[in-house]
């Protein structure tokens, strides 16, 4: 994992820690992201760790959050972003009426999307999430 890869998945992880980001490390176990450590690993190198509920902390390369496709959102998702000045069709734009999305209403959609676990940095594109399945933020 490159540094910037680690930047990416740590700035999208911190966003999430609020809603429950579940994440895997090994295997099938499947932990809820409680917060963000910076540690020193064993050679000697500072690194962020991810930190969880009755279980040690596992260093950020080898934490891979649960998200969901942004292809996975439903219609009355897209109508609900859509309040906010916004609507997603496979690509972010706005609205029809092309009035502009204030800094007010994107920051909202983009606070909405990551409540909900949408992919908005693509990371399971590029190899640093897992593709969430289905149900799993559903009760929540």
């Amino acid at each position: 994992m490159t540094q910037k890869e680690k930047q990416l998945l740590l700035k999208d992880l911190c966003a999430r820690l609020p809603y429950g980001v579940k994440f895997a490390f090994t295997g099938d176990v499947i932990r809820v992201a409680k917060g963000i450590d910076l540690r020193v690993t064993d050679d000697g190198e500072w690194e962020y760790f991810v930190a969880s509920k009755g279980a040690s902390a596992v260093e950020i390369t080898d934490a891979k959050p649960y998200l969901r496709p942004m292809s996975s959102m439903t219609e009355e998702e897209r109508k609900e972003v859509r309040e906010f000045g916004v609507c997603y069709d496979g690509a972010f734009h706005n609205d029809v009426y092309d009035v502009g999305t204030s800094m007010e209403e994107a920051f909202l959609a983009i606070s909405w999307l990551i409540e909900r676990h949408f992919d908005i940095n693509y990371l399971i594109n590029k190899g640093l999430a897992l593709e969430a399945k289905e149900g799993m933020y559903k009760n929540e």
